[in-house]
């Protein structure tokens, strides 16, 4: 029989009663003569109780500890929900990654999935059971527990999808699908049939909250076909896949927006060669990533470098940059937190003209201004005041004919 791996969030498995939500779609799947693996996440708001409890202890936990702790929820999830299963007369097993095994690296917090054995999987499958999974966690070769980083059950569920051939991996979420944009800012966003792999990618990175990009990523790499569904509705749910000729015929396929943005600018820095990667040596160094980069043209020798990073980031950035500025004669470093990047992004950019002068005379047209340009392929991104990014994502919407269901061109 055909394998199929279904992933449910936080949310999906909330509580008891949605637990039991969860089980009745594994057997309706089960019934129809597919053979089931389950990944779950942990319990909604769990991994926070159980970061909460570790920081009364202390702020700097040993990262090894800390992935003991944290992984604790998905065990919890796998457990109740392979009971559940059990009780309504459907046979389940529950394993943890260390019973597969899932092998990652050892980077605790953030690792890598380095192999899968299935043999374990596989052999329940044979027996006739639901093998329902722990997502998030691996386990290093020196046998310690390991996490992929937050939403890495997403991650999860794919790896497992792409280790057994499934021909499927459901994602089950609180949303019915992706939408053209956030439909909790703008009620004419649309639900997307299917969309690229490319395109979910950009729209993840970009601030689209709906799938973890690791995991996009990873279905990109092995081919793995996603569909997006909800957990809480019995509806037609948007499938993630390859690029094919209908998707360029679509210009633009979403707007998105990320209001977890600051932006540093170094004032009059002498324009020298290895002066950017001083600069931009320590925030490597220190874990910070750095998104948008702008340089001015050089005048009398000197320029202006502004990028963007993430909030939370900020106060380091800003002292670490604080500090090399001076060590190069840099003017000022100055920072902005009050700021969003809104993109839009569409696989029919590459073959179509026009779209970024379309964007930027919308958002001209109601007064918002521009403080930086990105773009790639298949998206653009700008960012604006903090204060105009629901505006901006609406008007975008609308000037890109997002709310049609028909395909439309450009002219």
């Amino acid at each position: 029989m055909a394998i199929v791996v279904q992933k449910y969030g936080g949310t999906s498995v909330g509580s008891i009663e949605r637990i039991k939500n969860v089980a009745k779609r594994v057997i309706k799947a089960r019934t129809s003569g597919k053979e089931v693996v389950v990944v779950v996440s942990a319990m909604a708001g769990e991994t926070d109780r159980l970061i909460g409890l570790i920081k009364e202890i202390t702020d700097d936990p040993p990262p090894r500890e800390y992935d003991m702790v944290v992984s604790a929820g998905e065990q919890v999830s796998a457990g109740l929900l392979a009971i559940t299963l059990c009780n309504m007369g459907c046979r389940a097993k529950a394993l943890l990654a260390y019973q597969i095994p899932i092998i990652t690296d050892s980077r605790h917090t953030s690792a890598r999935i380095e192999r899968i054995n299935t043999e374990s999987i596989l052999k329940e499958l044979e027996k006739g059971y639901v093998v329902v999974i722990a997502g998030f966690q691996g386990v290093d070769r020196a046998g310690n527990i390991t996490t992929l980083g937050r939403g890495g059950s997403d991650t999860s569920a794919v790896a497992l999808a792409s280790a057994l051939g499934a021909e499927l991996c459901e994602i089950y979420t609180d949303v019915d699908g992706i939408y053209t944009t956030d439909p909790s800012i703008y009620e004419k966003a649309r639900k997307l049939k299917k969309i690229s792999y490319d395109e979910m990618l950009e729209m993840a990175s970009l601030g689209a909250k709906v799938l973890q990009t690791r995991s996009v990523e990873f279905a990109k790499k092995y081919n793995v076909r996603l569909l997006v569904r909800s957990s809480f509705r019995d509806v037609e749910g948007t499938l993630v896949c390859k690029e094919d000729e209908e998707m360029e015929k679509v210009v633009v396929s979403g707007v998105t927006y990320n209001k977890d943005e600051a932006k540093i600018s170094v004032v009059r820095v002498p324009d020298k060669p290895g002066i950017a990667a001083r600069i931009f040596r320590p925030l490597t160094e220190e874990g910070i990533n750095v998104d948008m980069i702008v340089q001015n043209i050089s005048h009398d020798g000197f320029t202006d470098l502004t990028f963007t990073v993430s909030e939370k980031d900020f106060k380091r950035a800003f002292e670490l940059v604080k500090r090399v500025a001076q060590e190069i004669g840099a003017k000022d470093v100055e920072g902005d937190t009050s700021i969003a990047k809104v993109s839009i992004v569409g696989a029919g950019m590459r073959s179509h003209a026009g779209v970024a002068s379309r964007m930027f005379e919308t958002l001209a047209k109601e007064g918002i201004n521009i403080q930086m340009i990105s773009t790639s392929e298949i998206k653009i991104s700008c960012v604006v005041d903090v204060k105009y990014t629901e505006l901006a994502v609406r008007v975008l919407h609308d000037a890109f004919g997002l709310e049609e269901e028909e395909v439309k061109e450009e002219k």
